[in-house]
């Protein structure tokens, strides 16, 4: 007689945790995916829409960008914080271009579902893709200007391109002259190729007056006043000193006490504390500095020997903006006042404090060797000022791109509907299913163009239509002229942008549509319980009425 075998079922995951398989999860992960993109979609290029963005706290963000938009709302779904992601690395490395990659994965992850649903295998998307992308930047490469770096003209092009499609495109001009003399200003030659640390490039936003109040400062701005009132309020041929020490008498390591059994020891112990202070104010008198900028504290009374000496000294700076003003001035950053020397000064033409708004700045100006400067934005209120800063910090990066890879493209979606073109008559050489994949491809990079003209009014149909005509005349300069709303030749438009932020996009954008179509599993754990809270049931003082005694 044989006994039946129950067979017990094996439980792999913890309780609570989910899993979704196969298509459902390739079709929920797309969708996350396809939402973050059609949620910037509209703020993209000149005629794009900005979003308001309000957080827990009620503080209101209204851009354009992007990134910004981006990482200021709190995506759940884990494909769509994939997408977040490669918006920020792209704002982290090329500064522009943040809505186009978030756009063209979006497009390129719905051109792949097409394939995906006729049961085209993922891989072979995914193949077909990375191969396409890789004939995309070689396209570019082969349309794109090699320019000067130095080239001013070129650069203010690339710079009022980008500030175009921001909120102060109105004034672009002028703030493209402050962006590209800035860049230029903290650019280091090294071999042939040019070296920009963006850092050097320190940007202050303030509201009150206009953008048009923008100003390009050859040296550094401290947000901060000068410690006493009665210093010099502005210095010409400043002698800088920079001190990472306090002007303070430190306390002891260790606790110590002092048995003072009378006035007159306490009198001595306070002269000797002065003694010490004037000894260190003295020290700076005499390497010749008539300015001191302190990293930490300065003391009432050493305030007051410096004072005295003529010197004007502001504290708790910033290590961050020491390290600039060293570059700027010349200076050498001094920890031990006691070994200052006159070799540590850095040197200024003007040291003042100026009443910017409300609050009272301290301006460095024209140093004599400004490897790092400063751009004051202006702005009628915070939020502009904000949204010109964002801008502004764009503009500077998109610049800094063409100087370090002086290679350029035109604007306007013109070099992507000529890739599109390129790979669907590349497509025709594939064999199989690849030649799909690279089909889809291309229609992914015609959606940038597209969007754009969606943008600004005109009819996307109409559009394709016209544009794929235009890119079969080979040249790659045709794009949407969202002044005119409709297609022209946009280099005579002076419309470019660097050919570093094409190539970021290009395969920021193909490589998490690649990552999202490979995932077929998607096993999340449950969510961790509650403790119970105290005075809760079960927790100190909790009821427990609930409980069998």
């Amino acid at each position: 007689m044989s006994v039946p075998t129950q067979q017990t079922p094996i439980i792999l995951l913890k309780e609570g945790s989910t899993q979704t398989k196969g298509n459902d999860a390739q079709r929920n992960n797309i969708q996350a995916a396809k939402l973050v993109a059609e949620l910037v979609r509209t703020s993209l290029g000149p005629r794009g829409m900005d979003k308001m963005l309000v957080d827990t706290l009620g503080d209101v963000t209204i851009t354009n960008d992007g990134a910004t938009i981006l990482k200021e709302i709190d995506v759940q779904h884990p494909a769509a914080k994939m997408i977040v992601e490669i918006s920020k690395a792209t704002d982290n490395e090329v500064g522009d271009g943040t809505t186009s990659t978030v756009v063209l994965a979006g497009s390129l992850l719905e051109k792949a579902e097409e394939l995906v649903t006729k049961n085209v295998h993922p891989t072979v998307v995914v193949d077909g893709f990375k191969k396409a992308s890789e004939k995309a930047i070689e396209v570019l490469r082969q349309v794109a200007t090699a320019i000067d770096p130095t080239d001013k003209k070129y650069l203010k092009k690339i710079a009022t391109t980008t500030l175009a499609s921001k909120l102060v495109s109105t004034n672009s001009s002028e703030l493209a002259d402050v962006v590209v003399d800035s860049v230029l200003a903290v650019a280091e030659k090294a071999g042939d190729k040019y070296r920009v640390d963006i850092d050097n490039i320190k940007v202050e936003k303030k509201s009150g007056g206009t953008i048009k109040d923008t100003k390009l400062i050859h040296g550094i701005i401290l947000d901060k006043e000068i410690v006493h009132g009665g210093m010099p309020k502005r210095i010409e041929n400043a002698k800088i000193a920079l001190l990472n020490a306090p002007l303070e008498i430190e306390k002891t390591e260790f606790d110590a006490k002092i048995n003072i059994n009378s006035p007159e020891q306490m009198q001595l112990f306070i002269d000797e504390e002065n003694k010490m202070l004037k000894k260190m104010s003295d020290k700076i008198t005499q390497a010749g500095a008539n300015v001191v900028l302190c990293q930490k504290g300065v003391d009432d009374m050493a305030q007051h020997y410096l004072q005295k000496a003529g010197i004007l000294a502001v504290r708790r700076i910033k290590e961050s903006d020491m390290t600039k003003i060293a570059k700027a001035t010349g200076a050498r950053i001094v920890s031990n006042i006691s070994e200052m020397t006159s070799n540590d000064l850095g040197s200024a033409n003007l040291v003042e404090e100026r009443l910017v708004e409300t609050d009272r700045w301290v301006f460095v100006e024209g140093c004599k060797n400004p490897k790092a400067v400063s751009i004051l934005v202006r702005g009628g209120s915070q939020r502009i000022a904000d949204e010109a800063e964002r801008s502004v910090h764009d503009a500077l990066m998109a610049v800094k791109d063409a100087v370090v890879y002086p290679k350029v493209v035109v604007g306007g979606g013109a070099p992507e509907a000529h890739v599109a073109h390129k790979i669907r008559e590349w497509a025709n050489t594939l064999e199989g299913r690849a030649q799909l994949a690279a089909q889809k491809f291309a229609d992914g990079i015609e959606t940038i163009p597209l969007v754009l003209a969606e943008n600004t009014g005109m009819d996307p149909l109409d559009t394709q239509v016209d544009l794929r005509s235009k890119s079969a005349s080979g040249k790659a300069t045709y794009g949407i002229d969202v002044n005119a709303a409709k297609i022209g030749d946009l280099s005579a438009k002076d419309i470019y942008e660097p050919l570093a932020v094409k190539e970021q996009v290009i395969n920021a954008a193909t490589e998490a549509a690649c990552m999202i179509l490979r995932i077929d599993d998607v096993i999340a754990a449950s969510k961790s319980r509650e403790m119970p809270k105290p005075g809760g049931y079960g927790g100190p003082g909790g009821d427990m009425s609930g409980m069998d005694m």
